[in-house]
């Protein structure tokens, strides 16, 4: 069973000093969104951003943030671990739609199931007469 609190992430957006006004630009635009939580982030020029891998990814978010003209600051920590926030929110993502995988008590019941289909017990063959010879 998936940990729904491991489905919620908390990141920091940091944006580049150029142009000046776009931090406020961007936090109006994200605090419209849905399912979706924004405040002034921790360090200067940043917006602490919370949401749910259902709806949310941060490399989609970095992409539509891109195409609206937002720049992001990206130092080299930055570019390190932002390929493997992507994949790892992917994984996540696609792990959601998968059925859970089965398990010994599944198994049981699959056997249960098997045996109802065949006879069993003291079941014999052989007629009555030719039991009874010794």
């Amino acid at each position: 069973m998936i940990n729904p609190f491991e489905l919620q992430k908390e990141r920091v957006l940091i944006f580049a000093e150029d142009p000046p006004d776009q931090l406020f630009a961007a936090y109006i635009l994200l605090v419209g969104l849905e399912n979706f939580f924004v405040e002034m982030g921790p360090q200067p020029n940043s917006l602490l951003v919370r949401y749910s891998i259902q709806h949310y990814s941060m490399e989609a978010l970095e992409k539509a943030l891109a195409r609206e003209g937002f720049r992001l600051k990206h130092r080299l920590l930055d570019k390190l671990k932002q390929p493997l926030i992507h994949y790892c929110e992917d994984v996540q993502y696609h792990n959601l739609k998968t059925p859970e995988p089965r398990t010994k008590n599944n198994a049981q019941e699959i056997f249960v199931k098997a045996y109802e289909l065949h006879p069993h017990g003291n079941h014999d063959d052989t007629p009555q007469e030719l039991r009874e010879i010794k």
